[in-house]
């Protein structure tokens, strides 16, 4: 009952792949599929959830679907601004960035805010934006020991990506700020501020 659609390189993470699979996603969502349910993306694929078993009929009008992708570009997504309070209590692992990059924690602070991220993907828990654009000095793994509590609004980095916990959880990535928006509320529509292709800029606050 889940068909799985590929595109591009996994280990990529590149711009144009993303591209590619947010013009998928608009197009099955703008003309649906029969029996398809719901459409997943993440960073170089889709799943296809299915109310009934996948057969060839099923799977040739997703073919079909596909094939009027040639050339197709995506609809920009928004900007959206969002206010940090970088270090301290709400950035507990900024010095620790800073030391694994070789940089003073407010150079951290300049190279995060100063890059625009794009909305890769949603998952982990309702509403976790995975960013994509993190420069490339500011990589570094995740947690050997994940905390049992990362409070919510916790902005993060883990490996080449960025993100931000809407809710209260467990978590390994690095905690550099926090923010004071709300990314998830299930009485709004939609629930998650933040949508697939949306671009993300940090703005530090006092």
């Amino acid at each position: 009952r889940v068909l799985l659609v590929e595109v591009g390189d996994p280990a990529a993470m590149d711009p144009d792949t993303r591209a590619r699979v947010r013009a998928v996603v608009e197009l099955l969502r703008r003309r649906p599929v029969r029996g398809i349910i719901d459409v997943v993306p993440a960073y170089n694929t889709i799943a296809l959830h299915a109310t009934v078993p996948l057969g060839d009929e099923v799977v040739g009008e997703v073919r079909q679907r596909l094939a009027e992708l040639v050339g197709a570009a995506p609809t920009p997504g928004r900007l959206v601004d969002v206010p940090v309070r970088y270090g301290g209590v709400d950035g507990p692992d900024l010095e620790e960035v800073a030391a694994h990059a070789g940089l003073s924690p407010s150079d951290v602070i300049t190279l995060h805010a100063g890059a625009v991220y794009e909305v890769a993907m949603v998952g982990f828990s309702p509403g976790f934006p995975y960013l994509a654009g993190l420069p490339e000095r500011l990589a570094i793994p995740r947690r050997t020991s994940p905390r049992t509590h990362v409070p919510a609004g916790s902005v993060a980095i883990g490996g080449r990506q960025t993100g931000i916990y809407p809710l209260a959880s467990p978590g390994g990535w690095r905690l550099i700020g926090r923010t004071r928006l709300s990314l998830f509320n299930p009485a709004q529509d939609p629930p998650t501020l933040l949508a697939l292709g949306d671009r993300v800029r940090f703005v530090p606050e006092g």
